[in-house]
């Protein structure tokens, strides 16, 4: 009996000393008397680089923290972590080679903790270059339920075995107070078995990850009171792209050719300081991380509460929403951010290919304020064409995607003039596709079914004039990413190869007549 007491309080003494992280007598103990620690938070990957990957996990006692991992399941031959003794295991794998898998388990003094067929990651792609990547987007996915595992699993099916490079969340990831033990059920648990340990996560705060109380940001992270600063890590050194925001609040990071810029529109900077006073740190940091960044070819900005919506939440009414608009979306513009992507209102809201709105909804004017009245489907319907930016850059598309665990009332007149894609019938989350310079995104609903979706392009319908000698052969790529229709060819490829005899003029169109490129070769 003694000794089973004995036993019991060193279980308790190790539990309570990974709290802090420190190696204790009790720990040491547990390893003699044959105590095992055990898994109780599945691995989960962050800070992701081209070249690194930190992957973290929760143990329910002090144990080594150690990744072995490899390019082949079944050839782990590399190994990367510390024998520090800690509850909260992080570790670094370093030197890796950019978008390429690598497979991996976690281990502990004694034992492997977790390996499975779904323990594997890839790296992101080299800052800048152009390919193929998918981004999720999870806002308010912290409300345990059937719709939010139905809405994960329908998101996993039309994903399939393509890569997820990485996923957002756009705030309030664990209902309803932000708490530890709320995160753990709600948000880790729910999605530890595939895209937490294969897809990098970059999340960003909203008012429940606060506790819905008024936190100075500093404070939330130096006090250890808000458990999102505890349970996430982010690039604040620039590691992963854009400039170093040196604070966990906000951050900026790149998939490829795309820029990516996390903020934090709960949390108060210094003096009180909140997202829509243009003087904070905050504002003054992304106005010099759009400045650095305007060779991306993409732009993508998130944060929590939405400067539009007709939701659950009053974008006319509630006074953080109309100051977001009011002081903060026309500096967004001003950089030709290209897609803004928010949740707060547990509803999915979608607009046009809009600019200049900062008003109340009554002031909204599509005559004014749209760049285009296409729907942006690029499916052949009517006056469905995708959405093109100019080179002036002028144009942004803006996303409530907050349905990704529920769905709640709206306000009167829903949906607001400004987004008229809007739904409150179904819980989804979204992915934005990215392939050179052409950007898709979809509404995955909890059914199955893709309910909203446009695409916008941009350096499309070009004209070029190409001087040649005779019998030289040429090559003509279209401009834009899909299908093609070649003028004087049968071929169905982006890029043909002809040899003129003369002066030529060549086109090449897309299936619904959106987009044209026109070539004329002048023969020497």
């Amino acid at each position: 009996m003694m000794k089973k007491c004995f036993l019991i309080s060193i279980l308790i003494i190790a539990i309570v000393g990974g709290s802090n992280g420190q190696t204790t007598t009790a720990s040491r103990s547990a390893d003699r008397y044959g105590i095992r620690p055990v898994l109780i938070r599945s691995p989960y990957l962050q800070v992701a680089t081209d070249h690194s990957m930190m992957i973290r996990w929760r143990t329910d006692m002090l144990d080594v923290s150690f990744v072995r991992y490899g390019t082949q399941p079944d050839k782990l031959d590399q190994i990367a972590g510390n024998d520090f003794r800690t509850a909260e295991h992080i570790v670094t794998v370093n030197g890796l080679q950019p978008l390429t898998r690598y497979y991996y388990l976690i281990e502990g003094f004694r034992d492997t903790l977790q390996k499975d067929t779904n323990n594997y990651f890839t790296t992101l792609p080299l800052q800048g270059k152009a390919g193929k990547y998918r981004i999720g987007v999870y806002g308010d996915c912290g409300s345990i339920s059937a719709h939010q595992s139905d809405a994960r699993d329908q998101f996993e099916k039309y994903l399939g075995n393509d890569v997820l490079n990485a996923w957002v969340l756009l705030g309030d990831n664990a209902y309803s107070f932000g708490k530890d033990y709320e995160y753990q059920s709600h948000f880790f648990n729910i999605y530890k078995d595939n895209l937490l340990k294969k897809s990098p996560l970059f999340p960003a705060p909203g008012n429940h990850d606060y506790q819905d109380e008024p936190y100075a940001a500093e404070v939330a992270q130096r006090s250890g009171e808000v458990a999102y600063y505890r349970n996430f890590s982010m690039p604040t050194k620039g590691e992963s792209g854009g400039l170093p925001s040196h604070t966990s609040a906000y951050y900026s990071f790149d998939i490829g050719n795309a820029h990516f810029i996390s903020m934090d529109s709960h949390g108060s900077q210094e003096n009180g300081k909140r997202l829509f006073d243009t003087t904070s740190a905050q504002v003054v940091w992304v106005k010099q991380d759009l400045e650095a960044n305007k060779n991306k070819q993409w732009v993508i900005v998130y944060w929590h509460h939405p400067p539009y919506s007709m939701g659950s939440h009053n974008s006319d009414r509630e006074s953080q929403m109309v100051k977001i608009r009011e002081n903060f979306i026309p500096i967004l513009e001003r950089y030709g951010v290209d897609l803004i992507l928010c949740g707060h209102s547990h509803s999915y809201e979608r607009s046009k290919l809009m600019q200049g709105h900062y008003g109340m909804e009554a002031s909204f004017n599509a005559g004014a304020h749209l760049l285009s009245s296409s729907s942006g489907f690029f499916d052949g319907s009517e006056n469905s064409c995708p959405y093109i930016k100019q080179d002036d850059g002028k144009g942004t598309v803006y996303v409530v995607s907050g349905s990704s665990s529920r769905t709640d009332h709206t306000q009167p007149g829903f949906p607001h003039d400004a987004l008229p894609f809007a739904s409150v019938d179904y819980v989804g989350a979204s992915i934005v596709e990215i392939e050179d310079n052409r950007l898709d995104f979809k509404w995955i609903c909890e059914d199955g079914k893709v309910r909203d979706h446009f695409t916008m392009m941009k350096g499309v319908n070009r004209k070029q004039v190409i001087k040649v000698k005779k019998g030289t052969a040429v090559i003509l790529t279209a401009s834009f990413v899909g299908q093609y229709k070649w003028s004087d060819s049968d071929s169905k490829e982006r890029s043909i190869t002809v040899k003129p005899k003369q002066h030529a003029t060549y086109t090449v169109v897309d299936p619904y007549s959106c987009l044209k490129d026109t070539f004329e070769i002048q023969v020497k």
